[in-house]
């Protein structure tokens, strides 16, 4: 398998735990070709450090991972927007609210990961999965578009993407919410079978082979 680089955020929004870097956490801790970087959930930091960690490992592929609280299950995510639209303040205080990620750049960037492909993957791994058309406005879509972004000007041949994670049953339980959630052991499994599929197939799979939203 081809050398990936890993990333998931810090807890954000009064958490005290954030699944996506658990289990982006767990998968370099499983395996010696998959690079785990957590980045900050700050808006004027989470694009140096990312440019940071694919300087430092130059991965031939990366996969930035997310919570989206509220989701029954894992989601690849197919475009990222030029929009940052904060609907609280980030782990700085920060809430910018419409302006872009990268000023003049284009409006949108689409995934070069085989979403539809890796969504089959993860569901034959016992993991629930579909493939998202928003990855939000947040940080989680302004790492998203910059990842694409740098991949697209500085890292030529680098593919990459972004995936959404729902809570954990251990933040719904510590709360007292009624959402769904995923174990961060499914979840890593989850991203596992998503990278070896993304590592494995360029071409994607006709969209009757997944249920989308």
């Amino acid at each position: 398998m081809a050398k990936v680089l890993m990333t998931g955020f810090a807890p954000f929004g009064g958490e005290s735990v954030n699944p996506s870097w658990q289990a982006v956490s767990l998968v370099g801790a499983r395996r010696d070709d998959v690079a785990a970087v957590e980045l900050p959930c700050e808006f004027a930091a989470s694009l140096p450090a990312l440019r940071g960690a694919l300087e430092a490992h130059r991965p031939s592929l990366v996969v930035c991972v997310g919570q989206a609280g509220g989701r029954f299950d894992v989601t690849p995510e197919r475009v990222a927007i030029n929009l940052i639209d904060a609907r609280i303040p980030d782990n700085a205080g920060a809430q910018p609210v419409d302006v872009p990620v990268v000023p003049d750049g284009p409006a949108a960037y689409f995934t070069t990961l085989p979403v539809k492909a890796c969504t089959a993957a993860i569901r034959a791994a016992g993991v629930p999965a579909s493939v998202s058309h928003t990855a939000g406005t947040y940080v989680c879509n302004q790492v998203f578009y910059g990842l694409m972004h740098l991949l697209a000007t500085d890292f030529p041949g680098v593919r990459g993407g972004f995936v959404h994670v729902p809570f954990s049953p251990e933040q719904v339980a510590a709360a007292g919410k009624q959402a769904p959630s995923l174990s961060v052991e499914k979840i890593a499994d989850a991203l596992e079978a998503l990278a070896d599929t993304a590592s494995a197939v360029t071409e994607d799979l006709p969209v009757s082979a997944g249920a989308e939203h």
